[in-house]
């Protein structure tokens, strides 16, 4: 270890030694200064890359999450999740899930989906990566939608007044 590091090393740890104890998050009040209230929320997802909380798809999430919070302040508004690129196979049934991954698993990701898809959420797939895949409608997930390509379908939906969402 060079002087500089050990240095550092020795200021970062008199650091810690000198911060206040966290006070439990339940404990701390929050004062709110911009209140954010949605009348009407219409939000694609834009699933195209692979982004994990631990094991939990991060765009799932968020779009859980959402789905949630406009139930909770009955806001009106749609949620729609286009999976492609290299996110595609998430919405793939077990037996091409798991041909496709090389996996005897089945696919981890179907019960996220069938739980958006209780909470309204649409969620759709793309011709084009399917095409690239080898795979038909025969592979997908039940109640997933086939759309003509992602790119041109989340250009529709923005045109149309969705705010993209890129998790």
């Amino acid at each position: 270890m060079t002087r500089t590091s050990f240095g550092i090393w020795t200021l970062a740890a008199s650091l810690a030694a000198a911060a206040p104890m966290t006070v439990p998050a339940q404990e701390r009040a929050i004062r709110i200064d911009i209140p954010v209230k949605l009348e009407q929320a219409n939000v694609v997802f834009n699933m195209d890359h692979l982004a994990f909380q631990g094991d939990y798809p991060v765009g799932m999430k968020y779009m859980h999450l959402l789905a949630q919070r406009l139930k909770e302040t009955g806001s009106k508004g749609r949620i729609v999740g286009v999976f492609h690129g290299a996110a595609a196979y998430m919405t793939l049934n077990d037996r091409a899930y798991d041909a496709h991954r090389k996996v005897t698993t089945g696919n981890p990701f179907k019960k996220l989906i069938a739980d958006l898809q209780a909470e309204g959420v649409q969620i759709e797939e793309c011709a084009v990566s399917m095409r690239g895949n080898g795979w038909s409608n025969d592979d997908l997930l039940p109640g997933v939608k086939v759309n003509t390509g992602a790119v041109g379908r989340i250009i529709q939906l923005v045109q149309q007044g969705y705010v993209q969402i890129q998790p």
